[in-house]
């Protein structure tokens, strides 16, 4: 993989990120894309941010519901670096590949755990965007890290610093296996919630 130029990044868990997100914008001068909440806190520590309806062109709809669903950040996501016929389509419709995603999903799992949660609250808890870019970062790792877990940012960020703002693909691969992983995890908790209430 090359060194990383472009990075998307869409949490709701927040801890540590600002600190690994000024790091690869200022010291690895990765261009930063971002959604609401997440583009806000970052703004305010300082970042240089570009919003998802901004880099899209497309507003964000239906009360956040679809902020990342988008051709242009899946196809920015999904793209073979070492395809031509890839590069080519990115380069008529005048895409960039993103190389990173930093995310992690609507906490479904603690919000069901409190006793006064409602149905309808609990489903509005179910990420969509969250474990779609999960899964099409970490089929394409090869060329796109995933990064869904704040515990690994310290030593992301350590390998980044050696390896001239590269991953190795051990890590990448690995990285592919946790997202995977959690979108599994997440998944489970989500079909026994519903499968108790049926």
């Amino acid at each position: 993989m090359a060194k990383i130029k472009q990075a998307l990044v869409s949490v709701s868990d927040k801890t540590d990120l600002t600190d690994f997100v000024k790091y690869l914008s200022l010291e690895l001068s990765v261009n930063i894309i971002s959604t609401g909440g997440t583009a806000r806190a970052l703004a305010a520590a300082g970042i240089k941010v570009t919003e998802v309806a901004d880099y899209t062109l497309s507003p964000e709809l239906l009360n956040g519901r679809v902020k990342t669903l988008h051709p242009k950040v899946h196809a920015g996501i999904l793209f073979r670096r070492d395809i031509p016929a890839h590069a080519g389509e990115m380069k008529t419709m005048g895409w960039e590949g993103i190389d990173m995603v930093v995310v992690n999903l609507y906490p479904f799992e603690s919000v069901i755990r409190k006793p006064d949660t409602s149905f309808e609250e609990a489903v509005e808890n179910i990420d969509i965007g969250g474990p779609c870019l999960m899964r099409a970062s970490a089929k394409n790792h090869a060329h796109v890290a995933v990064v869904s877990d704040p515990a690994d940012y310290g030593r992301i960020r350590k390998e980044l610093a050696e390896n001239n703002g590269d991953l190795s693909e051990g890590s990448r691969r690995e990285l592919a296996r946790k997202a995977f992983a959690r979108t599994s995890e997440y998944d489970a908790a989500i079909t026994k919630y519903l499968s108790e209430r049926v």
